[in-house]
């Protein structure tokens, strides 16, 4: 995400943030730079102008020039006024009414609205406890409604049945006595999309709004359309009283304009954006964390959020516990590593979060290349008897020509993974010792077990 727009901003204040004093042709220099990185991104005109001058009337003031780091107080500025084109803090649900709380989604076709609904469905359920109910009142797309009950079901969300037979405002206000009835908390009603904004479809979301008065009204767009997404919420909003968007697509959008654009021109707020498109691939915007992605100085926050959220706490607590009584570190506890890094989005997604990674660079051919190794570790490893990974000593020649037919892999894949194996095993047995942690990075910065280009053994 952002990644050309990193680059860009990276390269413009890498020489302004030297600086030992900030004139007015230095900046002039640098924001010329900023201002076209920001255009090539995509952002809305009116935005970068904006932008621009409140980072001037800043940068020149006596905030910056009298400072004794001048260079870094200029990156902070930028920061903070990213930081405020986007909205300056998350603005959550608002749920606080009756139940159930009615929130009507409403966006063009092909935006990914009835993904979102389920991805919505599932933040809800897990992250703020509420019991759900999906309706679809997409009743010129016969598809969506079985898409959506599908989908529903995935998530653990209540699916209320519709047709295509019936009207938008019928379903929503059957749903909403049902949601009512069933003790719901929550109703999301997934609405028709069009390919462009038209009357027609403007004057029949306008009369199921005003039929059902939802608490939230939530605009999801495709943020890969980059200022159009923009423009089209600004129409949206001009129909509708809007509370939100929510950004689809933002793990493919490398400029990203609509992230930068959507909150100055609609003047509503971007609550959720979809990163990726598993059902749990929707995370809060966070405008203060986002800011700090685009200028590559992380996203530590939202890294360990993550863990926390998806780490199979149960699984690592037995591996300490297994790892302290002495017994080894075998390929199923390898296995385990792998999958729970996975779950973090790959090795991609951790390092787009941490500082001085969100633009890869000459790493990114690295990274895929260690992606698709992972790939074939599990392959192989999948390809073992229980027995096998258990007792990798037990692994002899017959054996590995077995695994490596049953993987589609070649003998020496076989012997490089049990090797790194063995490397991790050496690592955790340091670990579980007394004063492990100490011990182990001692021996990652002596090489005992560091790789070229500095990851350890299991990310070669």
């Amino acid at each position: 995400m952002f990644e050309s727009l990193t680059d860009r901003l990276s390269g413009a204040l890498k020489g302004i943030t030297g600086q030992a004093k900030l004139t007015e042709d230095n900046i002039k220099g640098t924001l010329r730079e900023v201002r076209m990185a920001l255009l090539e991104a995509d952002v809305a005109l009116p935005v970068v102008k904006t932008f621009i001058d409140q980072v001037k009337e800043r940068a020149i003031g006596t905030e910056v020039l009298k400072t004794l780091n001048p260079g870094q107080v200029f990156l902070k500025i930028v920061h903070e006024e990213l930081q405020a084109v986007m909205g300056n803090a998350n603005e959550k649900l608002n749920l606080s009414t009756q139940p159930p709380a009615v929130v009507l989604m409403a966006g063009l076709q092909g935006a990914g609205k009835t993904t979102t609904v389920a991805k919505l469905a599932k933040f809800l359920i897990e992250r703020e406890h509420k019991k759900v109910m999906v309706v679809s009142a997409d009743v010129y797309r016969p598809a969506a409604i079985k898409q959506l009950e599908t989908l529903a079901k995935e998530v653990g969300a209540t699916f209320c049945p519709s047709s295509s037979d019936q009207k938008p405002l019928t379903i929503a206000q059957g749903a909403i006595d049902s949601a009512r009835r069933g003790g719901f908390d929550v109703l999301l009603v997934d609405t028709a999309g069009r390919l462009s904004v038209d009357d027609a479809m403007m004057a029949e979301i306008q009369q199921l709004h005003a039929g059902i008065k939802p608490i939230e009204t939530l605009f999801v767009v495709d943020a890969m359309t980059g200022q159009d997404a923009a423009n089209t919420a600004k129409a949206f909003n001009e129909a509708l009283p809007l509370t939100g968007v929510i950004l689809t697509k933002a793990d493919g959008d490398a400029r990203g304009g609509a992230a930068l654009s959507v909150r100055q021109i609609t003047g509503k707020p971007i609550k959720f954006m979809g990163m990726g498109e598993k059902t749990d691939a929707l995370e809060p915007f966070h405008p203060e964390r986002v800011a700090s992605r685009i200028l590559d100085l992380g996203d530590v926050l939202t890294l360990i959020e993550e863990a926390e959220r998806k780490i199979d706490k149960s699984k690592a607590d037995k591996l300490a516990k297994k790892l302290k009584t002495g017994k080894g570190f075998d390929l199923e506890d390898f296995l385990d590593q792998i999958q729970q890094m996975k779950n973090m989005g790959g090795l991609t997604g951790m390092l787009d979060k941490l500082p001085g990674m969100g633009n890869l660079g000459a790493m990114a051919k690295q990274t895929t290349a260690a992606e698709g190794q992972f790939k074939q570790m599990e392959s192989i490893i999948f390809s073992m008897t229980r027995d096998e990974r258990r007792f990798p000593d037990k692994i002899n020649g017959s054996r590995k020509k077995r695994i490596a037919n049953g993987s589609g892999t070649q003998i020496q894949d076989i012997n490089r993974l049990l090797k790194q194996h063995k490397q991790m095993q050496k690592m955790m047995k340091k670990v579980s010792g007394k004063g492990g942690m100490q011990k182990m990075m001692r021996a990652l910065g002596g090489g005992g077990g560091m790789p070229p280009g500095g990851m350890p053994p299991m990310m070669r």
